[in-house]
């Protein structure tokens, strides 16, 4: 029987070790950056990575790609449940390991506190077809932080993302066509 990529996604959630996570990333096909144009709900895939948790427990929504030039890379949904758009910019990404696990329990009341501050109209981030990890796929940069997302197909409405921070090791979400 062959595996098809969502199954072999599926017994790796909601953790796996990274070589895993890599492995499957390696094995998917790409995805154009044209080709993921829409809004997507995200989820984690737990690698031990210190960001593990803190998204989803902050309240992220997941990723929205208006064009190729326009992208909120960051959505949240509010205490009401609207899907906001945060400048990822005001995210202190270089303090994440470091962030206390009781803040972290307490996350999507954190964030929902700091929404105000973090809002933003205007796309974050832009889409190009890049290679990483020796294939050409679909890569969303970061307008003002050293961080590139990293995209390869599951199947029509699903994708495994990769988030590519210097000096950090990967860290892997998984989107889903809203």
């Amino acid at each position: 029987m062959t595996v098809i990529p969502a199954d072999r996604l599926a017994a790796l959630e909601p953790a796996c070790a990274l070589d895993d996570a890599l492995a499957l990333f390696d094995g998917l096909p790409a995805v154009r950056a044209e080709e993921v144009t829409g809004r997507w709900h995200g989820r984690e895939l737990a690698t031990g990575h210190p960001m593990d948790g803190l998204l989803e427990a902050s309240g992220w929504y997941g990723k929205q790609f208006d064009s190729v030039d326009e992208v909120h890379p960051l959505l949240f949904r509010t205490p009401r449940g609207t899907i906001v758009s945060v400048d990822p910019r005001r995210i202190p990404f270089g303090i994440v390991d470091k962030i206390p696990e009781g803040v972290v329990a307490r996350g999507r009341a954190v964030m929902g506190a700091a929404l105000p501050a973090l809002r933003t109209k205007k796309p974050r981030a832009r889409l190009r077809n890049v290679e990483y990890r020796g294939v050409v796929t679909a890569g969303m940069s970061y307008d003002h932080l050293p961080i590139i997302d990293l995209f390869r197909r599951v199947d029509e409405r699903t994708l495994l993302g990769c988030m590519d921070l210097r000096g950090a090791p990967p860290y892997f979400f998984v989107l889903e066509r809203a």
